[in-house]
């Protein structure tokens, strides 16, 4: 059964916990998704977590930096992007990253199947990064109207996330999106202009981009 209400988030704990339990139907994501919550599940052996951390991580187009190394690296890109055409391996590889501060990945099996089926029904996205036709990095998120949030990163080669990250950014930018939710800001983030934004701001944000 799915979600039929979640706590405010200003309830949230010093770390951005804001329920525990429930489940990862269609519904239930869009609603938290919608709230500016998302799930994280801590581990096997506990519940279901659900954050929405203060303050937030985003990524906007006029804060995005990219240093001297990477724009020489640009001139030269090897890679083809392409956008929605592997999002099953996208996922299936950012599972499969090795995090430092993480003893197993968060990306299970039930995160995986919620999140395809919301790629179907057309709430999730995938940028994909090529070499001579392999898949070396992409990224994948969820898109709900205008808003666009990023869940995960890989890469295999040299800059083949950071390529799909600033490639999702200028397609948004196309279409007046300026910003991403990135949740949190990791280093790669941080790389690219990536700030942390007080709970409040980023939720007026996030409903003027729910409007269709």
């Amino acid at each position: 059964m799915s979600i039929a209400e979640f706590p405010p988030v200003d309830s949230a704990d010093e770390h951005g916990l804001v329920a525990v339990g429930g489940d990862l139907e269609i519904d239930s994501l869009l609603l938290a998704y919608s709230q500016g919550i998302f799930p994280w599940p801590i581990s096997n052996e506990y519940p279901l977590a659900w954050f929405s951390p203060d303050p937030r991580g985003i990524l906007a187009f006029d804060k995005l930096h990219m240093g001297k190394s990477f724009r020489k690296f640009l001139r030269k890109n090897p890679y083809e992007v392409k956008f929605n055409t592997n999002f099953e391996a996208v996922i299936m590889n950012c599972a499969r990253v090795k995090r430092i501060d993480q003893a197993s990945t968060w990306i299970n099996q039930e995160i995986i199947d919620a999140y395809i089926k919301m790629h179907h029904l057309g709430y999730a996205y995938s940028i994909e990064t090529y070499l001579e036709d392999r898949l070396v990095g992409g990224v994948y998120g969820v898109c709900i109207n205008r808003f666009y949030s990023g869940e995960s990163m890989f890469h295999l080669e040299d800059n083949a996330s950071k390529v799909a990250l600033v490639s999702l950014l200028y397609l948004l930018k196309q279409r007046d999106i300026g910003w991403i939710d990135t949740q949190m800001v990791t280093p790669v983030v941080e790389s690219l202009g990536g700030v942390e934004i007080p709970r409040a701001t980023f939720l007026k944000m996030l409903d003027f981009s729910l409007k269709p």
